[in-house]
């Protein structure tokens, strides 16, 4: 059960990577292609890009080491956050 659950904070990582891929334009600049933002924007956007993709890595290893439950934890992280950030 937790190797579904690590999938799937996988795929959900992916596209919370893809989504921050895709609207960083609109949000930053003027088109798709514009990342002209202030650095005070950019660098959390970037940190949350970063960790999108790296947080299932930890999560594998952890289940790997027998914690597979923090592994989940820690890999669900990034849309937690996300949907922390969104609420304030």
């Amino acid at each position: 059960m937790n190797l579904v659950l690590l999938v799937a904070a996988s795929i959900i990582d992916a596209g919370l990577a893809v989504l921050l891929i895709a609207i960083s334009g609109f949000i930053f600049g003027d088109g798709p292609e514009a990342m002209s933002g202030a650095m005070s924007g950019a660098i959390p956007w970037s940190i949350g890009f970063v960790g999108s993709i790296a947080a299932p890595v930890p999560g594998f290893l952890l289940r790997r080491a027998g914690k597979a439950g923090v592994g989940v934890a820690v890999a669900f992280m990034p849309p937690v956050v996300t949907l922390a950030f969104l609420m304030i």
